[in-house]
């Protein structure tokens, strides 16, 4: 369920950033790299592996490869992000259109 900050609501899932139109930032703990995904394709990336979509929780599925690289293991990122969406996000495969309308109503009801 959305959060409310100064009036305005705040997604705490990856869901609810989608449905609002807000991209999910990633950035490494390590080093300054960030990348912004495309909430619909994260979202349905989640939902199909049953990962929980929680922000608190889903930053902990992400990391950095060339940090993993440097460092010889797994690096978790910091907490995602919620920024506008852009031309430059990462585009996951979108979920069909009929999945995506289901849940768009069982969010509204």
């Amino acid at each position: 369920m959305a959060r409310y900050r100064d009036g305005l609501r705040v997604a705490v899932t990856i869901f609810e950033a989608a449905a609002w139109h807000y991209a999910v930032r990633v950035t490494c703990a390590w080093c300054p790299r960030s990348a912004t995904f495309n909430p619909h394709g994260l979202w349905w990336h989640f939902h199909r592996r049953g990962l929980d979509d929680r922000l608190s929780v889903a930053h902990r599925r992400f990391w950095c490869r060339d940090c993993a690289a440097r460092l010889g293991g797994r690096v978790a990122a910091r907490p995602l992000e919620i920024v506008r969406e852009s031309a430059e996000d990462v585009v996951l495969t979108l979920p069909p259109e009929n999945e995506w309308k289901r849940m768009i109503n069982r969010f509204r009801n």
